[in-house]
């Protein structure tokens, strides 16, 4: 085994390797985490050769409907 990717620990980034040699990535898949973490999110796909690759992705514009209902919500993070 060369590499473990684990998830559900948030990564501004989308992504982080945990350690210098590589050998454990957090994966983060939820951009906007909450609508109110602004981060960055990806899916790790790996090839026959077993190369890793990241595909960013940030989260979709909310229309004006959708904001005014999270205004409503208690915080998550307080």
């Amino acid at each position: 085994m060369e590499t473990i990717a684990r998830a559900h620990q948030l990564v501004e980034e989308g992504y982080i390797y945990n350690f210098e040699n590589k050998s454990l990535v957090t994966v983060w898949s939820a951009p906007n985490y909450c609508y109110r973490c602004g981060n960055e999110a990806c899916v790790m796909k790996i090839n026959e050769r077993n190369e890793q690759e990241f595909i960013k992705f940030s989260s979709a514009e909310m229309n004006e409907s959708q904001r005014v209902h999270y205004d409503h919500i208690l915080p998550y993070f307080l």
